[in-house]
């Protein structure tokens, strides 16, 4: 399960790229996490700002580096429609 001040580390780096909404899904979202887990964080921004790949992938590392786990960012508009039921069955908002 994802703690009250990894929620607050996750939200501080998102923050800049206006997510719409930030949501955690597969074993953290299930309570099921252990040491070697990774995060796995599902966010749907608004396209309308300028958010390069690469500012993606910054955010993840830098969640990343502070929570000291290995974070897997995906947004909404890259989930694929392969795995989109599972997580929509695990995930858990911490954003709206």
């Amino acid at each position: 399960m994802i703690t009250d001040q990894q929620k607050e580390i996750v939200l501080k780096h998102l923050k800049p790229l206006h997510p719409f909404k930030v949501g955690i899904f597969g074993s953290y979202a299930r309570g099921e996490n252990s040491c070697q887990s990774d995060l796995d964080i599902l966010v749907s921004l608004d396209y309308s700002k300028r958010i390069s790949l690469l500012d993606l992938i910054g955010v993840e590392q830098d969640i990343s580096d502070e929570l000291g786990i290995k974070v897997d960012l995906v947004t909404e508009k890259s989930l694929s429609p392969l795995i989109r039921p599972y997580v929509e069955q695990d995930i858990n908002y911490i954003f709206k």
